[in-house]
């Protein structure tokens, strides 16, 4: 295998990049059909999402340190992310009743409304976008792989 002067193999850094770009190319594509439809960034319905999750059962709500690693944003960007959304009626915050110091936050009605209706939006964007990089053959491959791990309906 061909490796690079740091002994990185090759094929391996340009996985990582192909794989770098079929991520930046399919946020990009949902971004924009988000924005223009319902005012929504991927990360902000990323978090609705995540929230949302949780109501299969009584108490459902994240801390923000989980909200944070779910989305995979730092801290400070997860606690701006969530004030934008609660200043907006989305989100909602509240002190953990065992635990003061613990804080929860849960999507709202109006998130939840939100949320089903940009999901038509998310889901037609994505079909797209990985349609659109299916043609590129670095990508082609990465795209088999992500659309074999939906489940068969």
């Amino acid at each position: 295998m061909s490796r690079t002067p740091d002994s990185t193999p090759v094929g391996l850094a340009q996985g990582w990049c192909a794989l770098s770009a079929l991520h930046s190319r399919i946020e990009v594509h949902i971004e924009r059909a988000l924005q223009a439809h319902h005012e929504l960034s991927v990360r902000e319905f990323s978090v609705l999402d995540v929230l949302n999750r949780q109501h299969d059962g009584q108490g459902g709500h994240l801390r923000m340190n989980e909200v944070a690693d779910a989305v995979v944003l730092s801290q400070s960007a997860t606690t701006r992310l969530v004030n934008r959304l609660e200043d907006r009626g989305l989100l909602t915050r509240y002190l953990c009743l065992t635990d003061r110091r613990g804080i929860y936050t849960d999507v709202t009605d109006a998130g939840r409304a939100l949320l089903a209706d940009a999901r038509p939006t998310n889901d037609v964007a994505l079909r797209e976008a990985l349609r659109e990089a299916s043609n590129r053959a670095e990508l082609a491959p990465l795209v088999a792989a992500v659309e074999s791990l939906a489940p068969v309906s």
